[in-house]
């Protein structure tokens, strides 16, 4: 499964927060970037339940203020 984890920081902090996320297990990519998130991730994981604890991860890093996650849709439920 794939996931987009968009997250607004605290000013001045979106390069960090990124760069710590690259780290974590499961993200794929992180990206410092324009409008109205500051970071957007991407992430795959096995299921529903990992990504509970990835989202805690972000959330507990320093800077975050708050996250939006969207999940992709798997082309067979079209």
């Amino acid at each position: 499964m794939e996931a987009y984890i968009l997250v607004n920081c605290e000013a001045g902090k979106s390069w960090e927060i990124a760069e710590t996320a690259r780290a974590m297990k499961n993200v794929k990519m992180a990206h410092a970037v324009t409008g109205q998130y500051d970071v957007v991730a991407f992430i795959e994981f096995p299921d529903m339940d990992v990504v509970t604890d990835i989202l805690a991860q972000f959330q507990a890093m320093k800077g975050v203020q708050r996250t939006h996650t969207a999940v992709a849709i798997p082309q067979k439920l079209r």
